[in-house]
């Protein structure tokens, strides 16, 4: 108790502010400005007898009694002042927000009723500034006062003990500051110190998933118990005040006291609890990295989030393991989990190195060996592995069996349990060789992986093989809208991009269009691919160096084929792909290469449906290859076989008229309306390369010059524009001055062809000319470039292409 004289005003009777924020400091100034006596109260008070005799002369006498921290007195003494102020006593108490007892209820009533409560609020930065200027500091900048009002909730106590260091609070805590909380953190309980430290944690641990229920459990309490802790925090200036949120500058105090054994097991004590709290690992991992943990339990919720999103975001899946592997997690606990997020991205799985810890595991291992196996083009040892697994490994295998002509057990295996999309495309599968029939049913699957992926590796994606099957049937525009709609989506994951986009290019290269395949065939240069891809970027090179007749190209692209064609990784749905590579290799004379591939698609199809669309392109790819042979005999057996076989599809059907007629002209037989309709029928089913090479070879075997003509010119306009060829020499003369070797624009074109080492039969069917007037064109280059043999006219032809455009490549 103290007494103080001072001039008479009118001051507040109830000073209400949590600690730190002036409470004493304000009942300094009321002290300092009251006229007559002042007894003042502190903790803790004097004896009670003492107490209670300067409080009746206090109220006999009307002195004002300044009651401090009234919060912390006995009930005894807040009866004595409570009753002291009904007897007359002027009081002015000074007390935390909480209300804890019927005592302090009672006193704050009749103080209230001698006159009015003022709320101490957080100084603003204008006040901070004023305050540190006070403390003998520098004058702060806007910015700078406003971030001390952030960090110390704008408290007074905590502003002071901030800035009265050298540093003004930059760097570790000032020893004011640290000596402060420290105070006020052995006055805590147990539990409530526990409390002030996970919280100091920040938001990016606790967080809102936690829950009271979860936060009680971790600092050993009930729910009530942590709101009664919470409220302690918060009045005594560790809280701020509308968020459960220690104030900045305390948890840096706070965690400033721990050692890091103390740190790492309060990181784990609270991840142990966000684990049992939450249904999103996700979550509970981010907050745990943003705050650098690594502890056992922050390791179990790395892989949690791994495991979560191994199939939906596999790339940040992998970065999780590789956290919990940083954390001390055992990585064999999730080999498998590794090995699908990495097959999810198209990378290697080594699944060798996968111990399945319980039959469960051993399924999902077999499902990724299964998926493994047909990115590589396997697909009967892809359905193998599947059926081995058990549902949903049935259902998947089905588009594995139907490749391999195991049409049978693919009905069978379609009964299975599985997810929508999987069950939807597995009977779509099932109908693929009634090509048009089934696209609905491809597109109904497509629809259901885009809704709601299975958490799975798929072995391919219902937009894949339905753009295939699209592609067989002649229906480009189905085929690109389910290709871009797989791209739009993600289906399949990224490793499945790749090959969308390498379809994408196809199903526009089969219908004529070559910007998108030329794209394609650049961009993966060099780019490693799974077998299955590889032989299909190969067929894409294949396809457009036939088309722009560049020999060297297609060499390049028979090379990269051929090891894929060696391991027979073929099947029906890539069975037009395989005829992009058997023309080229029958180009090229490589037919021992061929045949072995040929006979795998065929009997495939026959074991499907001998009369269906696929037993229909088998004997097509069996009549283009007769074509570039120039085997009548086999061009006739082949167009025989389609008449057979009769199937019902618009292409197959344009190609069976078409066969027949193609037969006939490799024979000598040309019938031109036959050739003009046949030629129209292939271009109107997507096929107008085809269409165009047909009216080309039947014009250079027409015995009648107009027919010639005619049929020359429906070639030109079947052919449209010509690929930018890949690689190797220009498709035109553009770029050569052709006045400088005194040749004509169509001597050039001829040249070019020649020095690429077609014959002159190729150059007509590639020029839509007569091979008599490649002969004419011959002649004439041979005498304008001086050359007397042949070797003379070869070494001539390089110079003049390499003098006159640097830039062409020469064979």
């Amino acid at each position: 108790m103290s007494g103080r004289g001072g001039s008479s005003a009118a001051p507040p009777t109830v000073i209400v502010g949590v600690d730190g924020s002036g409470r004493t400091h304000r009942l300094d100034q009321i002290a300092a400005t009251t006229g007559g006596t002042v007894v003042r109260v502190v903790t803790p008070p004097a004896e009670d007898a003492g107490l209670e005799r300067v409080l009746r002369d206090a109220a006999r006498e009307g002195f004002r009694v300044l009651v401090d921290d009234a919060h912390r007195l006995p009930p005894s003494t807040l009866a004595l002042l409570t009753d002291a102020g009904r007897r007359g006593a002027r009081l002015v108490i000074a007390r935390r927000p909480g209300i804890t007892g019927p005592e302090l209820a009672a006193l704050d009533s009749v103080a209230a009723g001698q006159g009015r409560v003022e709320q101490l609020e957080p100084l603003d930065a204008e006040a901070v500034t004023e305050l540190v200027l006070g403390l003998g500091g520098r004058r702060l900048s806007p910015e700078a006062a406003e971030r001390v009002v952030v960090a110390t909730a704008g408290l007074p106590a905590l502003v002071t003990a901030l800035m009265r260091s050298p540093g003004g609070g930059a760097g570790d805590p000032p020893a004011d500051l640290a000596a402060r909380v420290h105070r006020r953190s052995v006055l805590l309980d147990q539990r409530t110190a526990l409390l002030l430290r996970v919280l100091s944690l920040g938001p990016d641990l606790h967080g809102r998933e936690l829950g009271d229920q979860h936060l009680a459990e971790v600092v050993g309490g009930t729910r009530s118990q942590l709101a009664e802790s919470i409220r302690e925090l918060r009045d005594g200036g560790l809280l701020l005040p509308d968020a459960e949120r220690v104030v900045p500058c305390v948890a840096s105090a706070v965690l400033a006291e721990l050692t890091p054994t103390e740190r790492r097991q309060l990181h784990d004590l609270l991840a142990a609890a966000m684990l049992s709290a939450t249904t999103d690992p996700v979550a509970v991992a981010t907050r745990l990295r943003a705050a650098h943990t690594r502890s056992p339990a922050a390791a179990e919720a790395f892989r949690f989030a791994g495991e979560r999103l191994r199939f939906s975001d596999p790339a940040t899946a992998t970065g999780w393991f590789e956290d919990a592997v940083e954390a001390g997690a055992d990585p064999s606990r999730f080999a498998l989990c590794r090995a699908e997020a990495s097959a999810a991205l198209g990378l290697p799985a080594d699944l060798d190195a996968v111990v399945p810890a319980d039959p469960a595991e051993s399924a999902r291992l077999r499902l990724l060996e299964g998926a493994a196996a047909a990115l590589e083009g396997r697909a009967a040892r892809s359905a193998e592995a599947l059926l081995a697994a058990g549902p949903p490994g049935d259902c998947l295998a089905v588009p594995a069996l139907v490749a391999v002509g195991r049409g049978e057990q693919a009905r069978t295996a379609a009964t299975g349990p599985a997810p929508a999309p999987v069950r939807l495309l597995a009977q779509a599968v099932l109908g693929a060789a009634r090509a048009a029939s089934a696209l609905p049913l491809f597109i109904e699957a497509a629809e259901a992986l885009e809704a709601a992926a299975p958490a799975l590796i798929l072995p391919d994606t219902p937009h894949a093989l339905g753009a295939l099957v699209a592609v067989t049937a002649g229906d480009a525009s189905c085929a690109e809208n389910l290709l871009h709609r797989a791209l739009t989506h993600g289906c399949g994951g990224p490793r499945a991009t790749q090959r969308h986009r390498l379809l994408l290019a196809w199903a526009r290269l089969r219908s004529g269009r070559f910007e998108t395949a030329v794209a394609e065939v650049h961009r993966l240069r060099g780019v490693p691919l799974p077998g299955r891809d590889r032989l299909l970027a190969a067929a894409l090179a294949a396809g457009l160096a036939r088309r722009s007749g560049d020999i060297t190209a297609l060499g390049e692209a028979w090379t990269r084929a051929e090891p894929e064609l060696a391991r027979r990784t073929v099947d029906l749905f890539h069975l037009e792909v395989v005829e992009e590579l058997a023309v080229a290799g029958a180009r090229l004379r490589r037919h021992q290469r061929i045949e072995p591939a040929l006979q795998v698609i065929e009997e495939a199809a026959a074991g499907l449906d001998p009369s269906g669309d696929w037993a229909a392109a088998a004997a097509w790819v069996r009549l283009q290859v007769a074509v570039v042979s120039e085997d009548p005999a086999a061009a006739a057996a082949a167009a025989h076989r389609l008449a057979d076989i009769d199937a019902p599809g618009a292409r197959q059907q344009a190609q069976t008229a078409a066969a027949g007629v193609w037969a006939d002209a490799l024979a000598g037989r040309v019938d031109p309306p036959a050739v003009l309709a046949a030629a129209t029928g292939l271009a109107e089913v997507e096929l107008p390369w085809e269409g165009s090479r047909l009216a080309g070879q039947a014009a250079i075997r027409c015995g009648d010059p107009v027919a010639a003509r005619r049929l020359l010119e429906a070639a030109r306009e079947l052919g449209g524009h010509d690929p930018t060829p890949a690689a190797g020499v220009p498709q035109t003369a553009a770029g050569v001055d052709s006045r400088l070797a005194g040749l004509s624009e169509r001597e050039v074109d001829v040249a070019r062809l020649v020095l690429a080492g077609h014959t002159h039969r190729e150059i007509g069917s590639q020029l839509y000319i007569a091979p008599k007037t490649v002969e004419h064109h011959v002649a004439r280059i041979r005498t304008k470039l001086g050359a007397t043999t042949r070797a003379e006219f070869m070494a001539a032809l390089r110079e003049t292409f390499r003098q006159e455009a640097p830039g062409i490549q020469t064979p």
